[in-house]
């Protein structure tokens, strides 16, 4: 992995935490947070979107929608288990 494909993994990940944070919790969760929450909701929706046979495309946008929408479904089974457990 190039420098150029690390900085653009890290701003998608940026990007789609901090966009899963308001549509979840309300607010983000820092940078850190937001990378590492929009990095795991990455893999998460390129898993179900790969599942349901959806294509949505290669692009910037197409990758931070697919981010986001599996940081989202992430956080909310997150949030499920924290009521479970807890």
């Amino acid at each position: 992995m190039d420098t150029n494909s690390l900085l653009i993994m890290l701003v998608i990940g940026a990007v789609a935490g901090w966009l899963a944070g308001l549509l979840v919790r309300g607010f983000g969760f820092g940078l850190i947070g937001n990378i590492v929450v929009g990095i795991l909701g990455a893999v998460v929706g390129s898993w179900l979107f790969g599942t349901l046979g959806v294509s949505i495309g290669g692009g910037w946008i197409d990758s931070i929608f697919t981010a986001t929408v599996g940081a989202v479904v992430l956080l909310f089974v997150v949030g499920v288990l924290k009521k479970l457990v807890g």
